[in-house]
């Protein structure tokens, strides 16, 4: 069976950086993918990702990642900039961030129309 759990912005914005990584990478070893809404920052994304390098064993096969990003390149002068200003507005909580375990998640394609996340059977 596959979990998904919906992180909403609010739940990480008042924890520090370490406790987002810790937060998001305890979810991941509970077999839980984890939809979050917003992104972490270029540094968090790398201490996550190192995090889980050190974390690795025979239970803990490691994490997929993928950030989704609100843009459309084939936007005109005038959308550009309001989604500059929603942009700065936002900040980190525009796009969504999926985060899984790779025992769990095979891979996470993503182009600019869909996101396809495949699944492996679990074995017994």
């Amino acid at each position: 069976m596959v979990t998904l759990r919906v992180v909403p912005y609010h739940e990480i914005l008042e924890l520090s950086s370490l406790g987002r990584i810790r937060k998001l990478l305890n979810l991941a070893k509970e077999n839980k993918i984890v939809l979050l809404q917003g992104r972490l920052r270029k540094q968090e994304e790398a201490e996550l990702i190192k995090s889980t390098m050190e974390e690795i064993n025979k239970e803990f096969k490691g994490i997929e990642l993928a950030v989704i990003q609100p843009t459309n390149p084939n936007t005109s002068g005038l959308s550009r900039i309001k989604n500059g200003v929603v942009s700065l507005m936002l900040g980190e909580k525009a796009g969504l961030t999926i985060i899984g375990p790779a025992s769990v998640v095979k891979s996470i394609r993503k182009d600019p129309n869909k996101i396809e996340l495949l699944t492996r059977e679990r074995r017994k």
